[in-house]
């Protein structure tokens, strides 16, 4: 049992268990502790046994917060502590904030509130990303369909600060041969990957929006992935799933709605960009499936399927251990090769191309190599201190 705490006021007593099943919680309860309700519910939570960690760092975030605010203002001693209490405005710094209720781990957790939260997390983005950006970028919602190299993409637009609503689909749920790519621990295995997914994002930015579908999309859900009621509509889509059915249904339905669509392939560095809000009737994977639709290939077997799949990527294209392995998959080989680098490199590719889009910036529909093995090259390598 671990308790990280500034003062005597924030201990809490703990117990092992829970008192509610968590198995599948994946939001966490935000407690307003300069209310009653929200003291109420604080001492309540407290004294249930439920709380196995409490985390008061509100000093050093009030402190990061008026340099951020004042980065040129020489704040130290009692400058520094004048400056916190002007920003507090009277509310004790006990009750400056609010608490963050983790269930699924037991964590209880005191910070800033939204607004100033999102200030300082994001200040050392500045300018790459000016905080008028940074705040626009938080009113966008993306779709993540595929939890694997979708993950990443995910994980990376959150501490990007990329979109401030996500909604996330994949039917799957973590197992061990996953964790060669993605960021989880042994101590989630079986857990949703929707659920793993959102529990990590809020542990970035407990004030995200997010919405899960642990079924994935189906013909009856991908309606309600894409949004069915007014303002609910996403933004952009990421789409990194297996399945050949949602990878076409989903780019229909984004071109229906105008929404771009981004899909790193885990393969040579491949993004994969279609602007269908700049280009509504571009065909779907800039033609390379001949006109195929979701009604074409929803009865195809593997065969079919992987023909097509491989139409989509480019064959000739594909790495030399990617071109290998095609042929050995349900043989000496149980699925596609994924390495973790290349799904992180996915996630860096996925994000920065879906910051630029969403602000305005220029980006064109194509398909775009950052091939490592390319750009790092094995062979004549010059020696440090050399001229080339």
């Amino acid at each position: 049992m671990t308790h990280s705490e500034t003062t005597a006021e924030s201990h809490v007593r703990s117990c092992p268990e829970p008192v509610h099943d968590t198995r599948n919680a994946f939001r966490p309860v935000l407690l307003d502790p300069s209310d009653k309700d929200g003291q109420a519910a604080l001492t309540a939570l407290r004294e249930s046994g439920a709380v196995r960690e409490v985390h008061d760092r509100i000093d050093d975030q009030l402190e990061e917060l008026v340099r951020c605010l004042w980065p040129g203002a020489s704040l130290e001693g009692p400058a520094l502590t004048a400056a916190v209490t002007a920003v507090c405005a009277g509310v004790p710094r006990r009750r400056y904030g609010t608490w963050v209720w983790y269930p699924w781990s037991g964590r209880l957790v005191h910070v800033l509130p939204a607004e100033e939260f999102r200030l300082v997390r994001t200040d050392r983005n500045r300018d790459k990303i000016t905080r008028a950006e940074q705040q626009a970028l938080l009113g966008r919602r993306i779709g993540v369909l595929g939890l694997s190299v979708g993950n990443s993409a995910a994980l990376t637009c959150v501490m990007e600060g990329v979109g401030g609503s996500f909604r996330l689909a994949d039917f799957d749920r973590l197992g061990l041969s996953n964790l060669n790519r993605l960021r989880a621990g042994v101590h989630d295995l079986g857990v949703e990957k929707t659920v793993l997914c959102a529990r990590q994002m809020y542990e970035i930015d407990p004030y995200l929006d997010v919405e899960i579908h642990p079924r994935g999309v189906t013909e009856e859900t991908i309606g309600d992935f894409f949004g069915t009621a007014p303002g609910s509509g996403l933004d952009l889509l990421v789409e990194e799933c297996d399945t050949l059915w949602a990878k076409v249904a989903a780019r229909e339905y984004a071109r229906a709605r105008r929404i771009p669509v981004l899909m790193d392939a885990n393969d040579r560095g491949l993004l994969d960009v279609e602007r269908f809000d700049e280009e509504p009737g571009r065909p779907l994977f800039h033609g390379r499936a001949d006109g195929i639709t979701a009604r074409d290939v929803h009865d195809l077997d593997r065969a079919g399927a992987l023909e097509v799949l491989l139409r989509i990527v480019d064959e000739s294209r594909l790495s030399p251990a990617m071109t290998d392995a095609l042929g050995r998959i349900g043989d000496t080989l149980s699925s596609w090769p994924q390495l973790a680098s290349g799904v992180m490199l996915g996630g860096a590719l996925v994000t920065d191309t879906a910051r630029r889009i969403l602000l305005g910036a220029p980006v064109p529909s194509g398909r775009y190599y950052v091939d490592l093995e390319a750009l790092v090259a094995a062979e004549r390598a010059v020696p440090a201190g050399t001229a080339p």
